[in-house]
């Protein structure tokens, strides 16, 4: 391959970890401006945009990385590849965002939703137009191995964002003022990177195309392939939130979205895998190294869950602490949705990863048939529970179907040609999670006050983990050594 999966990882990881940490500083900050109902208005909206990005992108973003990094194509193919998509993402922006400012104009969302929705809604029409387009040249850059500046990129993206945010959300705008701050934040990821490409493609391609000639054909396909896929993956990510909303009203949303939005550091290093491996395996699935696939999707498998792991069982541990200090006291009834939760984030941590190596694979059928049985669970499940037992039935429902998504991907790898559970080394891991839960449980009900234990309890268990995991052989000295060479 053109660049290591390690080194592509690395890349990507920098980038995630300062928006993760300027995220992880600004959320408290808005929650505590907005209130538990206007925070609920606005996690409902980033529900509404994460359903309707669904459509719009159509499996754009990984169709650009896959296609774009394949190597056995003609010459040209790349640029070739990356205006046909650039194209096909004009169309779907100028239908969606259309059909937002029209609905927006006539006041549909603000007679089904309450007022001030239909500022909410024109301005959602904006964000998918500068998302999408950041999105298709961030995925261009990555097709092109430019990693190196499609992550500083998104680092300004998500900076603007916040810093833009907060300071309009104090200034009294709220969710106009959080909206408008993502816009200006996907604006720069689509000016910068749209500069670099200019650079290296010429600019008619996007409009017209070339003589050369690409199976549009075998491209939307995977894109028709993708969407189905990512329709169901959406709504298992999604679908809790806006039935919550639904049934419950935006307070009891707002503390729903609370607990899952921590749940949700869980996928913090299996999000980036899962966004490495798409185009980082299509290379070796057109190679047809089908031994080195399942050895990365094994090895993928066991770190992811080794890592994400241990932290679920320092968040079960300082759930409470955690949500009161991070939120504020008022957001006390999002602790019993979130240790429901962790089993099925933990699970769907797992599942990422293995998601993206099938999905390299471009062969979506039964990726699609797995997602399908997880996201059939997660909506009968939501519309049964939600209505008699509210927050805890959505969490509940939501576990279930992420624990599924595990197990019905692990399925799917196995009929499409990977093993990623080969090497799991399971006993091990148990042990090692099982030793270290004990000091790490003790500290936490000992430990006072809350704050206190915040800072003590996460060093201490990590260094009893990490100390395990090598004692236990759930990590060989070896291939720490190739992680940190960058050889894998």
């Amino acid at each position: 391959m053109s660049s290591s999966i390690t080194s592509r990882f690395l890349s990507i990881f920098s980038s995630r970890i300062v928006t993760f940490l300027a995220v992880v500083v600004a959320t408290p900050v808005i929650v505590r401006v907005l209130g538990r109902s206007e925070f609920g208005e606005y996690a409902f909206l980033l529900s509404v945009l994460g359903v309707l990005m669904l459509f719009v992108d159509g499996g754009i973003f990984d169709g650009v990385r896959k296609f774009m990094s394949e190597r056995n194509r003609p010459s040209g193919w790349r640029a070739e590849v990356f205006g046909f998509y650039v194209r096909v993402a004009t169309v779907f922006i100028l239908v969606a965002a259309g059909t937002l400012l029209l609905a927006s104009h006539m006041g549909v969302p603000s007679q089904y939703f309450g007022a001030g929705f239909d500022r909410y809604f024109a301005l959602l029409a904006v964000l998918i137009a500068t998302r999408q387009l950041g999105s298709v040249v961030r995925g261009g850059l990555m097709g092109l191995d430019l990693e190196r500046i499609s992550e500083p990129l998104q680092i300004l993206n998500k900076l603007l964002f916040v810093g833009a945010g907060i300071g309009l959300v104090l200034a009294g705008y709220g969710i106009v003022g959080l909206l408008a701050a993502r816009i200006l934040g996907h604006l720069a990821m689509l000016v910068g990177g749209g500069f670099v490409l200019a650079r290296r493609f010429d600019g008619t391609r996007l409009v017209s195309g070339t003589d050369l000639s690409i199976p549009a054909r075998e491209l939307l396909a995977f894109n028709l392939g993708s969407f189905v896929l990512f329709g169901l993956y959406v709504s298992i990510l999604h679908l809790d939130v806006l039935l919550v909303q639904w049934y419950r009203g935006s307070e009891a949303t707002g503390l729903y979205r609370a607990a899952l939005t921590i749940a949700e550091f869980l996928w913090f290093v299996p999000r980036i895998a899962q966004m490495t491996l798409v185009h980082s395996t299509s290379e070796l699935w057109s190679a047809g190294e089908h031994d080195r696939i399942t050895d990365i999707s094994s090895r993928t498998t066991r770190y992811t869950l080794l890592f994400t792991l241990l932290l679920a069982i320092g968040l079960a541990a300082l759930a409470g602490p955690f949500v009161t200090t991070y939120y504020g006291a008022d957001f006390a009834g999002a602790v019993e949705p979130l240790l429901i939760l962790i089993p099925g984030a933990l699970a769907f941590a797992v599942a990422r990863p293995i998601f993206a190596i099938g999905q390299g694979n471009g062969d979506l059928r039964r990726l699609n048939y797995a997602t399908a049985a997880a996201a059939l669970l997660n909506l009968g499940g939501n519309v049964l529970l939600i209505p008699r037992f509210g927050l805890l039935g959505a969490a509940v429902a939501t576990t279930i179907s992420y624990l599924s998504m595990l197990a019905f991907h692990v399925w799917a790898s196995r009929l499409i040609g990977f093993n990623p559970v080969a090497d799991l080394r399971l006993p091990r891991i148990i042990l090692t999670a099982v030793v270290s839960a004990v000091p790490i449980f003790t500290l936490t009900a000992i430990i006072e006050p809350d704050i206190l234990a915040l800072i003590v309890v996460p060093p201490v268990g990590f260094v009893v983990y990490a100390t395990l995991s090598l004692l236990s052989g759930v990590i060989d000295r070896e291939e720490l050594t190739e992680i940190r060479t960058s050889n894998w």
